[in-house]
C-alpha cells in the first residue's frame, strides 16, 4: 500500500490536485482538474463536494496521509502550518481580504475534515514568497492609518515563484543566488516579481491578486476614479464593480470574446478585440518588465512561467520584441521550440522558460513538516 499527500490548488471556480507518494521521492501518482462554473459563492459546496468525490473514487492503493492546501492569503503567516482550529478561525475572520479565492478554500478544508476528521491538513501560504518585501514596496500611497488594519502591499504566486526559484538554483545556481531575476508567472491569473540576491524585491499583484498587470478575466490596475464614475453613471454598486474588474475585464473584457489566449492568438487575424486584447496584454507585461529591470538596477535572468508563460512562443517574442536595450534578445527557433533557454549569446539577459508546479511546492510543503513531526 503506498502512502500520499494530497496536494489541493483551489483557484476561484477550479481546483487543481495533485496527489504525490509521500516517501522522499514525491512521486506524482495522479493529477486532475476540477472546474465549476465561474466565482460564485454558491459553487463552493458543488466544488466541494466533487473534490470529496474525487477523494472516495481514488484508487486504493493508496492512503492519503495528509492533505496541503494552498491559501492565497495568509496575512501575517510566513511559513507553512498545519490547519487548527484557531487557524481556521483566523482565516475566516480575514476571508475579506481575498473573497474570490478564501472562502473556496475554506470551503475545502471544511469538507475534507467533515468526511475525514483525522485526515490531517496543512496550510501553504501564497504570500509567504513576498514576506521580506522591502518597506518602501509594501506601502500603499492611501492614509497610513490603514497601515494597522493590514492593508499594504502582500503579492501572490508565491509557490510558483518559490518553485522557480528552486528550479532556477537546480540549473544556475550562481544567477539564483546573486543575479538580478524578473519571474513572469503570465497565465489567467498573471504577476511579475523582482528579485533581487535571492530575495524578492516587488511584486505586481498588491492588497488583492485582482492588481497589477491585466489577466484573463482579472482588470489589474485601474484608475481608482473610475469606481467613483460608474458608481455616479450608472449606480454600480460595490459589489457589482469588483464583478466586472474581477470576472468581466482582462482579456476577456477586452476582447469581448473569450479570456483564453489560445484563441484570442487564433483569431486576432479577423477579429480587432482578439488584437487588442492580445496586443494589451503582451504591451502591460512589456511595461512591468522595464519597471522591474529599474527597480533592480538591471537585469541578469527572465523567467517565463504559467499557462502563457510556458506554451505562448508568440506572446513572449512579442513581449520581449522591443527590450533589446535590456540585453534581451531571443533566439526564435528556441522560442518556438518553448526551450529552456530562448535567448541568444548576443543578449546580456539570460531567458528561460521553466514549467511552474505549484502543487508540487505544496507537496514538498508538507512532507517538510511530515518528517518533522508536525502531523
Amino acid at each position: 500500500m503506498q502512502l500520499g499527500i494530497l496536494a489541493v490548488n483551489g483557484g476561484s471556480s477550479s481546483i487543481r490536485l495533485a496527489l504525490h507518494e509521500s516517501d522522499i521521492s514525491l512521486r506524482l501518482l495522479r493529477s486532475d482538474l476540477i472546474s465549476c462554473s465561474r466565482g460564485r459563492d454558491a459553487d463552493h459546496p458543488a466544488l466541494a463536494d466533487r473534490l470529496i468525490g474525487w477523494l472516495e473514487s481514488r484508487s486504493t492503493d493508496t492512503t492519503i496521509v495528509a492533505v496541503g492546501h494552498r491559501i492565497v492569503q495568509g496575512i501575517t503567516h510566513t511559513t507553512p502550518a498545519r490547519i487548527t482550529p484557531a487557524l481556521l478561525d483566523e482565516l475566516r475572520r480575514i476571508a475579506p481580504f481575498d473573497a474570490d479565492h478564501l472562502p473556496l478554500e475554506l470551503a475545502l478544508i471544511d469538507s475534507i475534515h467533515h468526511h475525514y476528521p483525522q485526515l490531517p491538513q496543512f496550510a501553504c501560504f501564497d504570500t509567504a514568497f513576498h514576506r521580506d518585501l522591502p518597506q518602501v514596496a509594501r506601502l500603499l500611497p492611501i492614509p497610513r492609518r490603514y497601515q494597522a488594519q493590514g492593508i499594504r502591499r502582500y503579492g501572490f504566486h508565491g509557490l510558483s515563484y518559490a518553485y522557480l526559484m528552486e528550479e532556477l538554483t537546480r540549473v544556475d545556481a550562481s544567477a539564483a543566488k546573486s543575479g538580478r531575476i524578473i519571474l513572469a508567472h503570465l497565465g489567467n491569473g498573471s504577476s511579475l516579481a523582482a528579485v533581487s540576491c535571492g530575495r524578492c524585491m516587488d511584486t505586481s499583484m498588491a492588497f488583492t491578486p485582482a492588481a497589477g498587470t491585466m489577466m484573463g478575466t482579472r482588470s489589474g490596475d485601474l484608475d481608482p476614479g473610475l469606481g467613483f464614475y460608474l458608481a455616479q453613471s450608472e449606480g454600480m454598486t460595490p459589489a457589482q464593480f469588483q464583478q466586472m474588474v474581477t470576472h468581466e475585464s482582462g482579456l476577456l473584457g477586452v476582447s469581448g470574446i473569450s479570456s483564453d489566449m489560445r484563441e484570442l492568438l487564433a483569431q486576432q487575424s479577423t477579429a480587432q478585440g482578439a488584437a487588442d486584447a492580445v496586443e494589451l496584454y503582451c504591451y502591460q507585461i512589456r511595461k512591468w518588465i522595464g519597471a522591474f529591470a529599474a527597480t533592480l538596477g538591471g537585469l541578469d535572468t527572465l523567467v517565463f512561467a504559467g499557462g502563457i508563460g510556458e506554451n505562448s512562443a508568440t506572446v513572449r517574442q512579442r513581449i520581449c520584441a522591443q527590450l533589446g536595450f535590456l540585453g534581451i534578445v531571443i533566439d526564435h527557433a528556441a522560442n518556438d521550440a518553448n526551450s529552456a533557454v530562448i535567448s541568444t549569446e548576443q543578449g546580456t539577459v539570460r531567458v528561460r522558460v521553466i514549467p511552474t508546479d505549484e502543487q508540487l511546492m505544496i507537496a514538498r510543503s508538507v512532507s517538510v513538516l511530515l518528517q518533522a513531526g508536525t502531523a
